[in-house]
């Protein structure tokens, strides 16, 4: 029981890091950069969204790639490295450095240039340009831009203080907290794609506990964005995912007040094995509403 209380404590104080480290990479300037750089991309992406041929091949695993993949990829890389040129860089479409020299990295960009190519594909509208700053092994700064909308969504996790807003297409920006749990009542978001039995198991048992659980489906990392603004209460993937698909949203979780907990309960961390695959994870607002025990009984 002090393991599952030291751990609520654990997400709602935003995390034990160097705050001598941080302060020196975590400021309202350089989000300010990041959200430019994730918005030239987003124009760039919707430049080939409006062709009627999106150049679409297909990687060594399967997944697609289209230029919106490539072309977002060049102006971040472009841009991070203007904004921080002895940053390391980390990105979906790019190599993966080899864990014996990731592993020196105490801070360094990890982007999705465009996440959610297959909704980009099905022109859905569910797919956004993610980057994050990982420092220590902790998503600390956040930003999620989504092109078809023109919002994005920002998140920073400094020593004792957490911001995260929802910037609207004219630069005016709101501040965006989870939500309490509702008695009752639980809003659950999950992938339309991945993982569906574990999930709809999952599901299946929250009805045991809750009245009314209310699902949506949604594309790409606006899932952990809809926590993150209050709209859902608990997202549980149970279905694969890469680590630059997470971080940036995981910033704008936590900093909203929420957490993102791996199959082990601890925080979900990054750059810290040989591969660059998230174990499963869960994400929920409500840090006082009893998650981790409620998640222990999900995994039985």
């Amino acid at each position: 029981m002090l393991v599952l209380r030291s751990m609520d404590r654990y997400c709602r104080d935003a995390r034990n890091l160097q705050v001598d480290r941080m302060r020196s990479y975590v400021s309202t300037e350089l989000m300010q950069a990041l959200v430019d750089h994730a918005r030239a991309a987003g124009a760039a992406i919707l430049e080939i969204y409006d062709r009627d041929d999106f150049g679409v091949t297909t990687k060594n695993d399967e997944s697609p790639l289209t230029e919106a993949d490539l072309a977002s990829h060049r102006i971040l890389m472009s841009g991070l490295r203007t904004s921080m040129p002895d940053v390391p860089i980390l990105s979906e479409e790019s190599e993966i450095p080899a864990f014996d020299e990731r592993r020196s990295w105490h801070t360094y960009f990890l982007i999705d240039p465009l996440d959610g190519t297959k909704e980009f594909i099905n022109r859905n509208g569910e797919f956004t340009v993610n980057i994050a700053l990982i420092q220590d092994g902790m998503a600390v700064m956040g930003v999620v831009h989504v092109p078809v909308t023109g919002q994005t969504y920002t998140g920073m996790v400094s020593s004792g203080r957490r911001v995260a807003h929802l910037v609207d297409a004219d630069d005016r920006a709101t501040e965006i907290r989870t939500r309490s749990l509702r008695r009752g009542t639980l809003g659950v978001v999950g992938s339309r794609r991945h993982g569906s039995e574990a999930l709809a198991a999952m599901v299946t048992r929250l009805q045991e506990e809750f009245d009314d659980v209310e699902f949506l489906s949604m594309g790409s990392s606006l899932k952990l964005c809809l926590i993150a603004e209050g709209k859902a209460d608990f997202y549980p993937r149970v279905a694969p995912t890469c680590e630059w698909d997470t971080a940036a949203a995981q910033a704008v979780v936590e900093a909203a007040g929420g957490c993102v907990v791996d199959n082990s309960l601890e925080v979900l961390r990054y750059n810290q094995k040989d591969d660059i695959l998230n174990p499963h994870f869960f994400v929920f607002g409500d840090t006082d509403g009893n998650w981790i025990n409620r998640i222990e009984r999900l995994l039985i």
